[in-house]
């Protein structure tokens, strides 16, 4: 049994577990953030700018992102990035396709306010508008070259425990390069968000489409969900 505290951080019911980022605004969980300003302070050495552009997400925020989609009213993308018609989808597909690019409430990492979505401020033109695509973070892309440099962070492990945790296509979860996560707490975290905990979430939440997702919920969170202990980097909590 949970803690209310803690079942509460889970979901992102509460921000009472994240601080502010003074930099971009955002909040954070305190280790996340000491290590995201120590990654910050190593680019900027090295001539780039990482700006946080989404950090902690509560599960109200995430459900109307959700819902927003279920209902049409904002766009859902297929893998290419081209929209997809709602309207003519089955509710299983349609969940699918949602999932594809955006989190489950209730088991989105930004709950935790352990992960973060990241550019290279210094490479944008005055009054550039972010869209976090995979277009901009390739490798020939506007936020590439910070990308390469921090492709050689994580791999010689000298990111501070960020990680990326949808760096390649599992089959579920489109590839995030811009994503980062904050292993220790996360992986934590990640062992507490359980099929059945989550399903009591979601049942409680409001949430288009419950009923399709909570048949799915064991394929969905294989797919979708849990990150395999062995993307996690062995590191030492700050």
């Amino acid at each position: 049994m949970l803690s209310v505290p803690l079942q509460r951080m889970l979901f992102g019911l509460t921000d009472e577990h994240v601080i502010l980022d003074p930099t971009s605004g955002q909040l954070l969980h305190p280790e996340a953030l000491v290590a995201f300003q120590r990654l910050r302070r190593d680019a900027c050495d090295a001539g780039f700018d990482p700006r946080i552009v989404s950090g902690f997400r509560s599960f109200e925020r995430q459900r109307t992102i959700w819902n927003g989609k279920a209902q049409g009213l904002r766009p859902v993308l297929d893998s290419e990035g081209t929209a997809l018609e709602v309207s003519q989808l089955p509710p299983k597909d349609l969940v699918m396709a949602i999932l594809r690019w955006s989190a489950l409430p209730g088991a989105s990492r930004h709950h935790w306010g352990t992960d973060f979505d990241m550019v290279d401020a210094a490479a944008m033109p005055e009054n550039y508008e972010v869209q976090l695509t995979p277009q901009e973070v390739a490798d020939n892309g506007i936020f590439g070259p910070f990308h390469l440099w921090l492709d050689e962070r994580i791999a010689a492990g000298h990111s501070y425990g960020l990680f990326r945790p949808f760096a390649t296509d599992q089959g579920g979860v489109a590839p995030e390069r811009w994503h980062l996560s904050y292993a220790p707490r996360a992986r934590e975290l990640q062992g507490l968000l359980t099929v059945e905990r989550l399903q009591e979430q979601l049942r409680r939440g409001d949430l288009a489409l419950c009923d399709t997702v909570c048949e799915r919920l064991d394929e969905i969170y294989t797919r979708f969900v849990w990150v395999p202990d062995h993307c996690y980097p062995e590191i030492m909590p700050l």
